[in-house]
């Protein structure tokens, strides 16, 4: 079994953060990874790289407050949302 670098670990999430589906989360979460995944440690990009899989329609909802995050990934998903409410 091959072993991923780092560096192609964060290469990988960047792009599928910013090829969601939808626009508004591909926009979304292209700027937490651009601001944020370069300083993650290991256990917070195993994190990010959880919810990377999780639904769109679940992710927005989440993140708009329109719906609570599952406990998993609650601490991740009010990082992300205050990160967003500070770009407007």
């Amino acid at each position: 079994m091959m072993t991923e670098t780092r560096e192609h670990r964060l290469k990988r999430m960047k792009m599928r953060a910013m090829r969601r589906g939808i626009k508004e989360m591909d926009i979304i979460l292209e700027r937490y990874a651009d601001d944020n995944l370069a300083q993650m440690d290991d256990s917070e990009l195993d994190l990010f790289d959880a919810l990377l899989l999780e639904n769109d329609q679940d992710l927005y909802q989440w993140v708009t407050g329109q719906q609570p995050a599952p406990e998993r990934f609650a601490r991740l998903i009010s990082a992300i949302s205050v990160a967003i409410s500070g770009q407007n």
